[in-house]
């Protein structure tokens, strides 16, 4: 029996995989928070799917998201990124990625973790939507635009409230999975 999937991942491997195993499972720790946030910045203007192929050379690249060691790259180590063919060479985004490491980390010492902030936004408790098809579903809604707002106030790049709802999509802070894929009660 073929289990029903949201449309937006059909006939891909690679992206029915994802959406199988990880799109809308709820994210607490702040290692895959924080990697989660870093390809959605990347993603801002492209695909998903382009960022899904690449993501395997982003773990590679940026010392598998370890943001304590992207916090502090130095110039040699941005050049090196932007020579790199296997990620999105984008020289504002690659920037973007280091001083995000470093806001990351402020918001740690602020909160205990950045998951405590994040997870804040919505009482610690996913919201349940009932998308009956998937690109009915929000590009941005008024508790998006907030987070990308206090994002940026704490100096956070290329977190805009398009980029903040996909993360939530993407961490389980919100379930937009169609209400007939089988994934939808699974999270």
């Amino acid at each position: 029996m073929n289990k029903h999937r949201c449309g937006w991942c059909e006939g891909d491997s690679l992206y029915e995989e994802y959406h199988d195993r990880e799109w809308g499972v709820p994210v607490k720790d702040d290692d895959t928070l924080f990697e989660f946030l870093i390809l959605e910045t990347f993603q801002a203007g492209l695909s998903w799917i382009t960022v899904l192929k690449k993501r395997d050379n982003f773990r590679k690249a940026f010392d598998n998201f370890d943001y304590k060691k992207i916090a502090n790259y130095n110039q040699e180590k941005i050049d090196e990124l932007l020579d790199d063919a296997g990620i999105i060479r984008n020289k504002l985004k690659v920037n973007a990625t280091v001083s995000n490491a470093r806001a990351f980390m402020e918001v740690q010492k602020e909160f205990g973790s950045f998951s405590e902030y994040i997870w804040g936004f919505v009482n610690g408790k996913p919201l349940k939507n009932k998308v009956v098809y998937y690109k009915d579903a929000p590009a941005t809604t008024p508790l998006s635009d907030s987070i990308s707002k206090d994002l940026k106030k704490r100096g956070f790049k290329f977190v805009g409230s398009t980029v903040m709802y996909a993360h939530m999509q993407a961490t389980g802070m919100v379930n937009d999975h169609e209400v007939s894929c089988f994934r939808y009660d699974e999270v």
